[in-house]
């Protein structure tokens, strides 16, 4: 039988319930096992493509161009489990195939239900990534809180799996807060009112990862054991960190989480390769220096709109034995050359995001001259190359009205066009330019350098592109285009020339990076920008 665990959050949301799977996933693997992780969000929508930033944070894309939530960048950075659009599983998507089926008479005339027929599409999903071959275990994660309405159809597919699949298959893994309220006394009844929702739908919790702000107590334990049905030694605490988020891992793994799993579900755990993860500790422990890194973006009040790139910083800072300081700053606050000079003041790096929309474009603009000026080290990703673009059109190349036709269609020097296959577009859900695909870096670049090889991988999201139209004079008037698709007709990276570090691409690099693997532009833009402190 394949082996499953269901990870389920409780109390309210934003408890880390994608990172507590994603470490979990990590311990496992450590174990010399394999995962497979999904991510079931309970939403209408058929995927996150459509959603505002502010509402959902990023958006992450798999090597095949499903825009996803951005759970599956966790579980990307801490386990090296296969991602595809299969291993997000929304309520939009599970409504759209039963009525799909049901408009083709799969049915055969029977009255369409939740129960069975939602159910079954649910579960028929799971099993599907869950019987692949050299999977061990798979993890399923499913978004919301326990008491939510809009979760009720994908437990009761749980309890049934569980059901199916035998206590020594499958485990529930559930994720609830522990609050602090005043006086500083911390409250276990929210726990247990959280296990008691989850036991009325029929799943008894094998496991408990209790949110807390600091390490629990043995009485603290034994007291949720005794009111929860779950026995003491599995019962863990999942205690704040001042550090980074791959302590996490360690965390738990101090606590036996790992050994826990694997005797439950008759794993064999005698392989131990977790050292890898606490050299990642170490060395963000034992970093003398700090580098700051600005970064210019339009969707700065949410921490999580740029999650990725976030941690990327870090992976590039580990690489390094630096820390990193990112200080984020909103472009549209930054009106006038003097409030640019004034916001980047200090900075070591400067690094420009992906983003639609002309809101706070202005504030970009001036933001990478002043970089290109000041000769600080520049990463423009998406976006960000696009706006290094028109910001030397205008500035160096003397086209005084650059542009991109996202922002000003009209415009007479438009030197960020439309995608040609855009152009008829109408339907906005997974039509851009998505997933894995291939770039042709020049011999002698900064990318080049990076990745130490002519044709390399990355994932693109995005509907514009350089104007090819002017692509002779701006390579005249001196800016560097080091990489294009391998039919030459797509720009894919640009580079300021004189500059101690300038890299602009339009793929994201940052869906690709790990702490075990850091990806490489972050690698060597962190590097530049740690020459730059030094000097």
């Amino acid at each position: 039988m394949r082996k499953y665990i269901f990870v389920t959050g409780g109390v309210c949301s934003s408890l880390g319930k994608g990172v507590a799977a994603s470490s979990l996933g990590s311990l496992l693997e450590s174990r010399g096992l394999s995962v497979c992780m999904v991510k079931i969000d309970p939403y209408l929508n058929v995927d996150a493509g459509t959603m505002s930033p502010f509402q959902h944070g990023e958006v992450f894309v798999t090597d095949d161009g499903a825009e996803t939530d951005l759970d599956l960048g966790n579980y990307a950075r801490f386990t090296k489990s296969p991602l595809y659009a299969a291993n997000s599983i929304t309520t939009g998507q599970i409504y759209q195939e039963v009525i799909r089926k049901e408009r083709k008479g799969d049915y055969l005339g029977k009255c369409v239900q939740v129960v069975p027929h939602i159910t079954d599409e649910i579960k028929r999903r799971i099993y599907l990534l869950g019987e692949k071959k050299n999977t061990d275990v798979t993890i399923v994660e499913i978004g919301g809180t326990v008491g939510d309405i809009e979760s009720i159809p994908f437990l009761e597919a749980v309890r049934q799996i569980i059901q199916e699949s035998s206590r020594r298959n499958a485990l529930s893994v559930h994720v609830s807060l522990i609050p602090t309220v005043s006086g500083g006394e911390l409250k276990t009844k929210p726990t247990q009112h959280s296990v008691k929702a989850l036991r009325e739908i029929g799943i008894q919790p094998d496991i408990l990862l209790c949110r807390i702000a600091t390490e629990m107590s043995d009485d603290m334990k034994h007291k949720i054991a005794s009111f929860t049905n779950v026995d003491y030694e599995c019962v863990f605490s999942a205690h704040d960190v001042s550090t980074i988020i791959y302590d996490i891992p360690i965390i738990y793994r101090a606590q036996g989480l790992d050994k826990i799993v694997c005797e439950r579900l008759s794993l064999d755990c005698s392989k131990d390769t977790f050292g890898n993860w606490q050299r990642v500790s170490d060395t963000w422990k034992n970093a003398k220096e700090t580098v700051e890194i600005a970064m210019v973006g339009k969707y700065i009040d949410l921490e999580d709109s740029y999650k990725s790139i976030d941690e990327s910083l870090i992976h590039g800072a580990i690489f390094n034995a630096v820390r990193i300081k990112i200080r984020k700053i909103d472009s549209e606050n930054l009106t006038s050359p003097e409030e640019t000079e004034k916001a980047l003041a200090g900075v070591n790096g400067l690094i420009i995001p992906g983003g639609f929309g002309q809101r706070g474009i202005s504030g970009m603009i001036d933001s990478a001259r002043l970089a290109r000026e000041q000769r600080i080290p520049f990463l423009g990703i998406c976006l960000g190359m696009q706006i290094q673009v028109i910001e030397w059109a205008r500035n160096v190349a003397g086209l005084k009205d650059a542009d991109s036709g996202e922002f000003e269609p009209n415009s007479p020097h438009n030197v960020i066009v439309l995608l040609e296959d855009q152009v008829d577009i109408t339907q906005y859900g997974g039509t851009m330019r998505l997933g894995r695909g291939e770039s042709v870096t020049v011999e002698g670049s900064r990318i080049y350098a990076a990745y130490g090889k002519k044709s390399i991988f990355e994932r693109h999201r995005h509907r514009y592109e350089v104007n090819n139209r002017y692509r002779t004079v701006l390579e005249k008037s001196g800016l560097i285009f080091s990489a294009f698709t391998p039919d030459g007709q797509l720009i894919e990276s640009a580079e300021w020339p004189n500059h101690p570090w300038a890299v602009g691409i339009q793929f994201h690099p940052e869906f690709s990076s790990t702490p075990l693997q850091t990806g490489y532009l972050f690698r060597d833009f962190i590097a530049a920008a740690v020459d730059m402190m030094r000097t």
